[in-house]
């Protein structure tokens, strides 16, 4: 019981911005457990076309991009002056970076996938622990972040060497990223001719 009087103590003192990534994963966790319930390794990896992903695809390369995203936001990190800041502040080129490639988009702009975030052809169920793990790793950053200044701090992106994103684009970036891929995967799994 006290820890949990401890824990949501701590919650307390979270800028706006941490709780509100926070809870955005919380409810990423909740739509992944929900699309991949249930589905047998078959209906987990059917892809309704030639060439686009099946739920289990779209759950590996989230994991995949936690992976490579979160050492290089993390290491930014390293020996910065502590200091809050109340909202995360994107600049322009960001905001548009986000809206064009990363958020849910329908119909929008594609980018091709880094090879490093391609996810396997064959995908086992058990990716979605691998996410909810590497989605808990996202929350502990997004607190430990919260005292720094996320948007003066900048880490080396390793997918665009030239691009350098805030912490706070970063994070953001994660949390959006984490909404494009599980719209599609439900958009796979709610697909008329779905296996049954």
């Amino acid at each position: 019981m006290l820890s949990l009087q401890v824990s949501s103590t701590a919650y307390s003192v979270l800028p706006d911005w941490s709780l509100r990534l926070i809870s955005e994963l919380d409810a990423a966790d909740l739509r992944a457990e929900s699309v991949a319930k249930g589905l047998s390794t078959f209906q987990f990896n059917w892809q309704p076309r030639q060439g686009a992903w099946s739920v289990g695809q779209c759950l590996e390369h989230l994991r995949l991009a936690n992976e490579i995203l979160l050492p290089a936001i993390s290491a930014a990190l390293e020996g910065r002056q502590h200091k809050t800041v109340a909202e995360i502040r994107l600049g322009w080129f960001s905001r548009w970076f986000i809206r064009t490639y990363i958020a849910p988009n329908p119909g929008g702009a594609r980018a091709r996938t880094p090879k490093m975030m391609e996810a396997a052809k064959q995908v086992k169920p058990i990716v979605l622990e691998g996410l909810l793990r590497t989605n808990q790793a996202v929350r502990e950053l997004a607190r430990r972040a919260s005292s720094y200044d996320v948007n003066g701090i900048r880490y080396n992106n390793p997918f665009i060497p030239l691009l350098r994103f805030t912490v706070g684009a970063g994070l953001e970036i994660i949390a959006k990223h984490q909404s494009r891929h599980l719209l599609q995967a439900e958009g796979v799994r709610q697909a008329a001719d779905f296996p049954g």
